[in-house]
């Protein structure tokens, strides 16, 4: 007797440790953090030597465009291809996951339309997952700017879009599981949301989010004006200037919404923003803006005007956020850098996000910000 007990008790104790290093290696599986880039294939053809997939878990296709009720692919040729390829880029990373992304802020206007009644919903999400079931693709992304709120001018957009936003997402999980069963592999699906915690007053993120693998939070481009030049994907609100947004609030928004925070993806940019100063502009932070657009990516930044060519690095503390200024042609220059992706992907591991994501990965092309990435969250390089 007091033999069987010892036995039960060592059997017991092996057992009960089996389970826990099971659970302890799924966990740290589920933990590990995830690095999605997205890739513009509505430019056209890919060149995927130039990817380098051990560096990425994800890959977001951008874009797929939303025709009538139906994900439409607008470009056959060149997007059947890239598919192709993209699937070629698992023999060196047998763990990479390519999603299609769908809409974006050219091709979110028929969203609204495409999601309004049950019918309409079935019908977009079963064409969204037979664009992955036909090219053995693994998630679909949904890019939607925005619902219920203007995206770019002449989008559709009606106060229902805060419910069939999430009724979109339950009709897309359906058909992904379908085809889970039939595959036998796991079908993902994720958002790209705004970066801005307005999003949350248009959309119910906190029903949502059981659908949904990832949220990629866009938390660039986080100027919305106003006259004065300010971040566009600051970690922090800036103590410099008056600041509405930043990583930081969005992320503890969306959490307080619901959405937990193993499922937030935070947004880095791989490009700048470039703005023109006033004349009487003396140190660009804070100063009245005249212009603004889009600027280069980070490789021709780092390689050409940072402290170049009358470009002066400066760094807002407080924001976590570096910009450039010109004094003599009065141009302010807000990106990331590589210390600014190296808080964030801090931020990542202390808040216990999902990890990160990018836009977009030809923008640097020399990859100094995805070697950074993978320097902090996947111990490599």
């Amino acid at each position: 007797m007091k033999k069987y007990l010892k036995f039960s008790v060592c059997g017991l104790t092996t057992i009960l440790l089996l389970v826990t290093n099971a659970f302890s290696q799924s966990d740290s599986v589920k933990s590990k953090p995830v690095i999605i880039g997205y890739v513009a294939g509505f430019r056209g053809l890919i060149n995927t030597d130039k990817i380098a997939a051990q560096k990425l878990t994800h890959i977001n296709y951008a874009f797929v465009n939303v025709k009538g009720n139906s994900a439409f692919l607008g470009n056959l040729k060149t997007d059947t291809v890239n598919f192709r390829k993209l699937n070629l880029l698992k023999q060196k990373n047998p763990d990479l996951k390519i999603f299609i992304s769908i809409g974006g802020w050219a091709w979110s206007e028929n969203f609204s339309d495409a999601v309004l009644t049950d019918s309409s919903r079935a019908e977009f999400a079963q064409s969204s997952v037979d664009i992955i079931r036909k090219y053995n693709l693994d998630g679909v992304d949904i890019d939607w700017e925005y619902p219920a709120r203007p995206g770019e001018e002449g989008n559709v957009y009606r106060p229902e879009d805060k419910q069939n936003f999430t009724l979109m997402f339950q009709a897309i999980r359906k058909e992904l599981d379908v085809l889970q069963k039939e595959t036998g592999q796991k079908k993902l699906l994720s958002t790209a949301v705004g970066g801005f915690t307005d999003f949350l007053n248009t959309s119910e993120m906190g029903k949502a989010q059981q659908y949904l693998d990832y949220v990629n939070l866009m938390t660039y481009d986080l100027y919305t004006g106003g006259g004065t030049a300010s971040h566009h994907a600051n970690l922090y609100d800036s103590k410099k200037i008056a600041s509405n947004s930043s990583a930081d609030k969005t992320i503890k928004a969306f959490i307080a919404a619901g959405v937990p925070a193993n499922k937030l993806v935070m947004g880095i940019a791989f490009y700048g923003r470039n703005f023109k100063i006033d004349e009487s502009g003396k140190k660009g932070l804070g100063d009245k803006v005249v212009s603004g657009q889009f600027g280069k990516g980070y490789t021709l930044l780092k390689d050409s005007l940072i402290n170049k060519n009358g470009y002066k690095r400066f760094v807002d503390k407080g924001a976590k956020a570096p910009y450039l200024f010109n004094e003599k042609n009065k141009t302010f220059i807000t990106y990331e850098d590589e210390q600014s992706v190296k808080n964030k992907c801090k931020y990542v591991k202390e808040h216990g996000l999902a990890g990160v994501m990018f836009w977009e990965y030809s923008s640097d092309p020399k990859e100094y910000l995805l070697d950074e990435i993978n320097k902090r969250l996947a111990n490599r390089l």
